[in-house]
């Protein structure tokens, strides 16, 4: 049997995930770090919004109620996750999903006031590549938002990569901050986003050695990654 490209398992990956019913879980293990973040994005009634990596939704359909008079756009590179957002989003008429992947977003340039990926750049086959396009669908002084829990500045992480079933990137801040600028992109900064929700006594997953880990993973937070698209000179 030939290799799949990497788009090609990355988007079988993630069917499989919708399929065994991990999509639905994402909102809850993610919107902790998430709420701070779209605090300070700031969003207007009007703005338009794009969900890089969307998922089954969850984030997409929280950000159209926060702009009813804008548009938001969903994407992932698996095409389950994108039926089964388009299923659990039939109120929303400000909100549309497509499947596409980073590097080649399906959208006009210069077109959304706000990018945001949740959880989803590291899984990029390019992420150079998806940076570069996140700044093409941007307007002038658009800002792009990128949050992640799997970084090489939280050690508490680290070990996932041996659960992954498909190839992910294991980048620095700063080397995350640098592709942004690399891309176009000023003002770039990054921080941390603490996970505030509660840890149990007892960790029995796989992701953790034990509870104790879990606790320190969250107490180094999420990173995040902002930066700006200039102004026509």
């Amino acid at each position: 049997m030939p290799e799949l490209n990497p788009n090609e398992a990355l988007r079988e990956e993630f069917n499989r995930w919708a399929e065994d019913g991990r999509a639905e879980g994402m909102e809850r293990d993610h919107l902790p770090i998430t709420l701070p973040v779209l605090e300070k994005m700031r969003l207007a009634p009007t703005d338009n919004l794009l969900d890089v990596g969307c998922g089954a939704g969850w984030l997409a359909r929280r950000l159209a109620a926060a702009v009813p008079e804008g548009r938001v756009v969903g994407i992932d590179v698996s095409d389950e996750m994108v039926r089964r957002a388009r299923r659990a989003s039939p109120d929303h008429e400000n909100l549309l999903f497509a499947a596409g992947d980073a590097a080649e977003i399906p959208w006009d340039a210069n077109f959304f006031s706000h990018a945001i990926s949740v959880e989803s750049s590291y899984y990029w086959p390019d992420p150079a590549a998806g940076l570069r396009e996140i700044f093409r669908v941007l307007r002038e002084d658009g800002a792009a938002w990128l949050l992640i829990n799997y970084y090489r500045d939280n050690p508490h992480c680290h070990q996932w990569a041996q659960h992954y079933a498909v190839p992910t990137h294991l980048l620095s801040a700063d080397d995350w901050a640098q592709l942004f600028r690399a891309s176009g992109f000023r003002d770039v900064a990054h921080e941390r986003i603490p996970d505030p929700s509660p840890s149990p006594d007892v960790y029995t997953g796989r992701w953790f050695r034990d509870a104790a880990q879990l606790r320190a993973f969250k107490s180094e937070g999420a990173l995040l990654v902002r930066g700006y698209k200039p102004a026509s000179e």
